[in-house]
């Protein structure tokens, strides 16, 4: 049987892409289906090309409820056989009102998480993962112990020649690293002078330059490229596409908890995952065996927020000041 089926992930970067992992479960378990993923359209690019999804419908980020009733009113007309609803937010609730299809809806861990940020309680399971969260709430299709497919993303032809090009219009020719130290908040962002430290040392010990990539308000990237004037700094000349055409062709990524260092595992580019306040319990964590998380395991107050936008309290922000430079320039070495 053909099925209609809906996959809703609105935001963000990351997690979109950790949705990845259940949308081949699904594939895998309705292969002759007709899949649409309904995001944000500020994201729908990072899927162009994904095997396991037919169609994508983008949804633009405003508050108006008319605009949204309308979004109602055409998942009604495509009578979706059956829908998951990997947010689980008032606006997909709300999209969601006129459904007549079968919905499994996702199940976040708030209790979990709120023990766990004000009273550093962890509840959770050992191995606790958003791919696993996801899956434990597709209903009938997937049963505990069954496999948790790996995040993937595509890249064409097309978009690896582009990156090629760029990098040799900046004199890079052979093997580099994707530096992402900028996030959505500043908590997240290991030090300027640690990164620099790093791009030098990688460069005299490993023979890789150095090319950072961001956005225009990620200011870090423009101090790290003050401060060592060999790094390429990219940010804000690349699109999300642009940016994955250049970690696909990386040897390896360095940075926070962001979106980009989530694409670059999709994409098979191992990973030095740079943690402070965010954790494995809020989706923080790597998933190729040849990535790697450094953190301040012995932090106690870490993680203190879902998404690292709480502002420290304490005198140092101990979960990133206390990470050596020695120790990501380590994750290097095979």
């Amino acid at each position: 049987m053909r099925h209609r089926i809906l996959v809703i992930r609105f935001s963000s970067i990351g997690d979109i892409i950790l949705a990845t992992s259940p949308l081949r479960t699904i594939r895998q378990s309705y292969p002759e289906s007709h899949i649409t993923f309904l995001t944000l359209s500020n994201y729908s690019s990072i899927l162009e090309y994904h095997p396991d999804v037919d169609a994508v419908i983008a949804l633009r980020k405003t508050p108006s409820i008319p605009y949204h009733w309308r979004f109602s009113q055409l998942i009604k007309e495509k009578s979706f056989d059956l829908i998951f609803d990997l947010h689980n937010s008032l606006r997909s609730r709300f999209i969601l009102a006129n459904r007549s299809g079968q919905t499994e809806t996702l199940k976040k861990p708030r209790w979990n998480r709120f023990l766990l940020f004000q009273f550093h309680l962890n509840h959770f399971d050992n191995d606790f993962s958003v791919p696993l969260m996801y899956h434990q709430n597709l209903g009938s299709i997937w049963s505990q112990g069954d496999p948790v497919p790996k995040t993937f993303l595509k890249i064409s032809k097309q978009e690896s020649k582009w990156a090629e090009s760029i990098l040799k219009d900046n004199y890079i020719t052979g093997s580099y690293v994707v530096i992402v130290p900028g996030a959505a908040w500043k908590q997240k962002q290991w030090s300027v002078d640690k990164y620099a430290e790093l791009c030098k040392s990688i460069k005299n010990d490993f023979d890789l330059d150095s090319v950072v990539i961001g956005t225009k308000k990620d200011r870090i990237c423009f101090e790290i490229a003050d401060r060592v004037p060999e790094v390429v700094n990219l940010a804000s000349r690349t699109s999300i596409r642009e940016s994955m055409a250049l970690i696909n062709g990386a040897t390896r990524v360095v940075g926070s908890d962001t979106g980009l260092t989530h694409a670059a595992e999709a994409l098979g580019t191992k990973v030095t995952l740079i943690l402070g306040p965010t954790s494995r319990e809020t989706g923080a964590t790597t998933i190729l065996e040849d990535s790697v998380c450094v953190e301040s395991e012995e932090t106690w107050c870490r993680p203190c927020s879902q998404n690292g936008s709480s502002l420290c309290y304490r005198s140092s922000q101990f979960c990133m000041d206390s990470i050596k430079t020695e120790e990501v320039h380590n994750t290097f070495v095979d």
